[in-house]
This record gives C-alpha cells, structure tokens and sequence, in this order.
C-alpha cells in the first residue's frame, strides 16, 4: 500500500489497440480488389463500374473525415471509434448481400462514411496517450498492423475464394470488427489520467510535452487560421500523393500484374501483397528514424528530411518498375514504391500531431481528406485511361511524377510552426471531461 507503481506500460495496450484496428480495416479494404474479378462476374460489371465502385468507399471516406475528426476532439475517441468500426463492420457484412450495380455502389459508399476518421482519431489517441518522442514509432508501428494485414489479405482471400465465394469472405470479415469495438469500449479511456492501470510516473511522462485538451472549440477564426496555414496544405498536397499511389495498390495492382505482366494465379498473390508487405518494415523503421531524428536533429530533419528522402525514393522506384521489361523486376520496384512512400507514414501523422496541438484530430482529418480526393481519382483516372487506350503505362509513370512533388512538398513542412500557439492559452482552458 502507498507504493508508487513506476512501471506501467498501459500506452502499449493502447498501441496494441490500434495495431488490431489497422489490421481489421485492411482485411475489409483489401479484400475487395482480390474479389473483384468474381463480383464484376456475377453482377455483371465493367472494370469503369468497379472502378467507381471502389471509389464510392473513397469519395465517403474523404467526405466525412473531418467532421468525424472534430467529432473525436470533441467528445473523445472511446465513443467515436467504437461507433466507427461497428458502422464499418455492419457494412463489410453488407457488401455479401449485394445484388446489382447500384446496391454495391451505395453499400460501399456507406462502408466509406462509417470508416471516415479512424486514422485522425487514431492519431488523436496517440497524441493523449504518448509523449511526443514517441508518436512516430506508434503511428509507424500502427500502419505496421494495417500494411501486414493488408499483405496477407491477397493470400488469405486467394485461399478462401477455393472454398467459398466472395458473399462469404465479407461475412467473415465484417463479423472481427464487432469483438475489437466491445473490448475497445470496455477498457479504453480517452485520458491516460482516468484509466486504473496507469501509474502517476507513466501518466507524468504521457504529459511530457502534451497539448492541452481541447479546450478551444474550433470558431470561425480559428478555421481561418487553419484553412490558410502553409504547413497544412504543403501535408495534404504530400497525402494526396501518398493515396493515389496507394490506391493502385489495393485496387487494379492484381488486375495490372495479371494482364500486363502476365503473372499466374500461383504466384499473383504474392506479387499482389509484396507492396503492402514490404510496407510492414518501411512503417516500424520510418517510425523509428523519424522519433530517432527528431531526438537528434529536431523536428525539421526528423518530420520533413525523412519524409522528403522517402518520397524521392518512392518516385524513382515506381518510374524505373514501370519501365522494366522484366516481369519480377517490374513488380519488385513497384512494392519498393509502395515501401519507400509508407516509410514516411510515420513522419507525416507525427507532423500532423506537432503543427496541430490540441486539435490534432482535425488537422489529421484534414490531410487524411486530400489524400482521399488522390485515393478517389487513382482507380477512375487509370480505368478511363485503359479503356480507352489500353495504355496501363501512363498512370504509373503519373504516380511517380506525383511522388516526386511529394517530395517538393515535404522540403519546404516546418513543423516547429504550430497551426495556433496554444502557450498562452494553457491557463484559460478550462478541463474537459468526456
């Protein structure tokens, strides 16, 4: 009795948390560019048709991100993530039910307004729950779990769609969702301060460097403030980048790497999951050398050096795999694209936290959104682009350009240039309970 517990480690259990997120939204976005050859089969779909169908998810995603984003500023990420993954997970299921064109599309849409804000409430529960040394790594090692799953998922749905159809696979997959949101609700709480098992010297060292609760609402000039701030909009030009490379990946890759490349079943799971795979070390080691960096060199090097050095080597690898003869070769550059651009992943939701204090929900909200609007336009610009020219080799040489203005972008972040200088104001916010 009376003895200090020193050495609780409760923010784990939080990252743990979020790793099992990650991992259960990429099995239910993945999974619909491995079945999308039996859907547009059995409900008689065009590949312009299941390309607007797989942006029906994106176009919601980005729609309702940020009003999700102040939604968990507002009243915490508890409540907020609880109702989105139950959202998400009752449209996975739905998704199996699907009859027509026009039911998937509207189901899909749906699926993507009840994700919409997972990641920016994500990394508004990073930003209460870790000290600010250590929010690269988590959110490196959260897109860790989310990229690993989004790896296997090609060769799990391969393997499944042997013994059962496509209907079944998202009944399967909808039903995880529903377990984490009962356990999250159960034991998560939105302040490090309030949850039984944390110690004061873990709680102490969570405060280290902490914005302050949302204590300011977000009035109209502090919209302003944040509408016009140059870090902002240099972040989310960089994720509109970002997302319309990843796009590709989790959408036309297999069809790319079977038609073009002429990869066989036995082997197109793997070639299809390398980039999300390869993603899986990028994410831990960009976490890492991004809080590395910043402990050494500051924010500027440690945010924006590395996310510039990954983006110009992401725009490289994806120029120089589109223009290979060889197959392997081909696909190998393609997945080391995909890797070097998550490597950064890390760097920009941890700047997303440093410029965005308090409402750090909404700023990543704000960035996550731009990349949407990249995600949106990636699957329909290369199926009109096919459809009419049957050239596969535009739009990939398009995402390498594109990483390349990423890395413009990142060179001119400072993320020592909070959006709203919230030092003034820590003595008039007043405490919030959620």
């Amino acid at each position: 009795m009376g003895v200090e517990r020193t050495q609780t480690r409760v923010r784990y259990l939080v990252l743990a948390f979020g790793v099992c997120l990650a991992a259960i939204t990429y099995l239910d976005r993945v999974c619909i560019s491995i079945t999308a050859q039996q859907m547009m089969q059995d409900l008689h779909l065009s590949p312009v048709q299941m390309s607007l169908v797989f942006s029906a998810f994106t176009l919601a995603y980005a729609l309702f991100e940020i009003p999700t984003g102040w939604w968990g500023d507002r009243v915490g990420t508890r409540k907020v993530l609880t109702r989105i993954v139950v959202w998400w997970s009752s449209f996975t299921i739905a998704t199996a039910a699907s009859f027509s064109y026009h039911s998937l599309l509207a189901v899909r849409f749906l699926f993507g307004a009840g994700e919409a804000g997972a990641w920016p409430n994500i990394a508004r529960t990073f930003s209460r729950w870790f000290p600010a040394t250590e929010r690269g790594t988590a959110q490196g090692i959260f897109f860790m779990g989310a990229h690993l799953a989004g790896g296997i998922t090609p060769l799990l749905v391969s393997a499944m769609l042997h013994v059962m159809r496509w209907r079944t696979v998202f009944a399967v997959f909808g039903a995880i969702g529903f377990v984490w949101a009962f356990a999250w609700y159960r034991w998560f709480r939105d302040n490090p301060e309030d949850h039984p098992a944390v110690s004061e010297s873990e709680a102490a060292l969570i405060r280290k460097g902490r914005a302050p609760a949302a204590g300011h609402d977000l009035d109209r000039r502090r919209w302003k403030t944040l509408l016009s701030d140059r870090n902002l909009w240099l972040l989310c030009t960089m994720y509109f980048a970002q997302c319309y490379g990843f796009y590709f990946y989790i959408t036309w890759l297999p069809s790319y790497l079977e038609k073009v490349r002429g990869f066989s079943s036995a082997t197109l799971g793997i070639m299809a999951g390398l980039p999300l795979m390869l993603s899986v070390l990028a994410d831990l080691f960009g976490g890492v050398t991004t809080d590395r960096a910043v402990r050494r060199f500051g924010l500027r090097i440690g945010r924006a050096g590395v996310g510039a050095a990954s983006f110009f080597a992401a725009s490289i690898a994806m120029i120089a795999g589109t223009a290979a003869s060889d197959p392997v070769v081909a696909g190998i550059c393609i997945a080391l694209a995909a890797a070097s651009s998550n490597f950064a992943l890390g760097a920009a939701w941890g700047a997303c936290i440093d410029i965005g204090g308090s409402h750090s929900g909404v700023v990543s909200a704000c960035m996550n959104t731009a990349g949407q609007v990249g995600g949106v336009l990636s699957p329909i610009i290369l199926a009109q682009v096919v459809q009419r020219s049957s050239d596969w080799m535009a739009p990939l040489y398009l995402t390498g350009v594109l990483y390349l203005i990423g890395a413009i972008c990142w060179s001119f972040v400072n993320p020592n240039r909070p959006i709203w200088d919230e030092s003034h104001e820590k003595s008039s916010v007043r405490a919030v309970t959620y």
